[in-house]
């Protein structure tokens, strides 16, 4: 097994934008040289990037601002992805800018009810904002992070002008962003009812949702980075990155677990989905639907979920608010849990992350990761299906091989 990759954890405590993520990754090492010559790549000119250092508030970051040589074009999701496809980076920058812009991509093409390739981006089509997301996709991969994850997000409150007018905070490219990645998210905190901003752009939204899946901590943290925005606020108007060293990013928390449930026969069947989603970002490890029948005959549905006995009340409170429950019912629960580990592996397609089972020591089955797969077939334009059956086919190598478990 070779050596654990890197892992980021995003601390949005004052929001993301494109230009504070590139920041953050520069104030973790990310060569901006490096970073210059890789984007060169994409766009060969009529651009510049720099880095400086600030201090705010006693905290001292990294704030990246891209210049431009003359106007830019504006480019649809069609010019982009061709311009992205067409570049010589490796195949992992690429799959990651890729799967960014396609979220950007379909907010807008939500939003404005338009077909996706003909989204035009505005703001986003930018070359400035190309840079960020490139620059992100980019940074990510010459620092060697494997996965990243988040905490919530503070979005902001008020009202934005766009080229579109003056749209409500957080913006709908950037709520749509939201509701398609299920980021963890919150507008504001007492200390900062009083301020009127868009902390959360799209831009930002969408690099963290699309390379990062929700964490809790403890997080083990050998670094940490500082990503400044242009705005003044009131506090250090940063994006955080905390780097691990460690494979083990989130430990196995030893914490109780509880078995929540409740029987529901008089609800719009189409609200399953939604209330399944808002437990999973209230912090349900598990949520399931099982069909029963009740009283005189009539049919119903168990919501079932595993979750922390810590968020007992918070869950509870999630399924009350959004069913037409009347009651939860809890049961602890004490599970016997396999070891883990993670490996990546390269196809012809491009590198995908495998889950492994551990049973006593060996590997006793690896599977592939969903999004690594979704990401590269996006990317590539081939099916699902081959390039989770390749990578699949690669990991069978582990079996019975005796690896170091994580608990991530």
């Amino acid at each position: 097994m070779d050596d654990p990759l890197p892992a980021l954890l995003f601390d949005p405590y004052s929001g993301a934008s494109g230009d504070m993520v590139l920041g953050a990754l520069v104030d973790l090492g990310l060569s901006i040289d490096d970073l210059r010559d890789h984007l060169r790549l994409v766009l060969p000119s009529g651009w510049n990037i720099s880095a400086e250092v600030i201090e705010q508030h006693s905290v001292h970051g990294t704030r990246v601002q891209v210049g431009l040589d003359a106007d830019q074009p504006e480019r649809d999701w069609a010019e982009i992805r061709s311009l992205i496809e067409s570049s010589a980076l490796p195949d992992r920058m690429r799959a990651r800018a890729l799967a960014i812009f396609e979220l950007v991509a379909l907010a807008e093409s939500h939003v404005h009810r338009t077909p996706v390739q003909r989204v035009h981006f505005h703001e986003v089509g930018a070359v400035d904002s190309i840079v960020d997301i490139c620059g992100a996709a980019i940074g990510l991969e010459l620092l060697g992070v494997d996965r990243a994850h988040t905490l919530a997000l503070r979005t902001g409150q008020g009202f934005v002008s766009t080229s579109h007018g003056l749209l409500p905070v957080p913006a709908p490219a950037t709520a749509e962003i939201i509701a398609r990645t299920q980021l963890p998210t919150t507008a504001t905190g007492p200390a900062e009812d009083s301020v009127r901003a868009e902390l959360l752009t799209p831009t930002g939204a969408a690099i963290i949702g699309a390379t990062a899946t929700r964490v809790s901590l403890p997080f083990i943290s050998t670094k940490v980075g500082y990503g400044f925005g242009t705005m003044t606020l009131p506090w250090p108007n940063a994006l955080r990155v905390y780097l691990s060293n460690d494979e083990a990013v989130v430990p196995e928390s030893s914490e109780a677990e509880l078995l929540l449930e409740t029987n529901i026969d008089d609800m719009n069947p189409q609200a399953f989905e939604l209330l399944s989603e808002r437990l999973y970002s209230a912090g349900a490890l598990e949520v399931w639907l099982t069909p029963v029948q009740m009283k005189k005959s009539r049919p119903a549905t168990v919501v079932s979920l595993l979750a922390p006995a810590s968020l007992r009340d918070t869950l509870s409170q999630v399924i009350l608010q959004n069913s037409t429950s009347l009651g939860v019912r809890a049961l602890p629960i004490d599970r016997t849990k396999a070891d883990r580990a993670f490996e990546s592996v390269a196809t012809r397609f491009g590198d995908v992350t495998l889950k492994l089972k551990i049973v006593e020591g060996r590997v006793v089955n690896a599977m592939p990761e969903y999004e690594d797969c979704a990401a590269l077939a996006r990317s590539t334009g081939a099916p699902f299906s081959d390039v989770w059956d390749e990578a699949h086919r690669i990991g069978e190598r582990f079996i019975g091989s005796r690896v170091n478990p994580t608990s991530r």
